[in-house]
């Protein structure tokens, strides 16, 4: 996701997306995540492909 500041909570990512107008589908993926700390992209990514 681009523009956010890293390390960053699945609750920031939420918050995020959603003032960025995220759409759902990506905004599903984002709710699904573990809750924890995410130090990059790859983690975030990572992350998704793992739910």
């Amino acid at each position: 996701m681009s523009g956010v500041d890293y390390p960053v909570t699945k609750e920031q990512l939420l918050e995020h997306a959603k003032s960025h107008k995220a759409d759902e589908k990506a905004m599903e993926a984002l709710r699904q995540l573990p809750e924890g700390t995410f130090d990059g992209p790859n983690a975030v990514s990572k992350a998704v492909a793992r739910t």
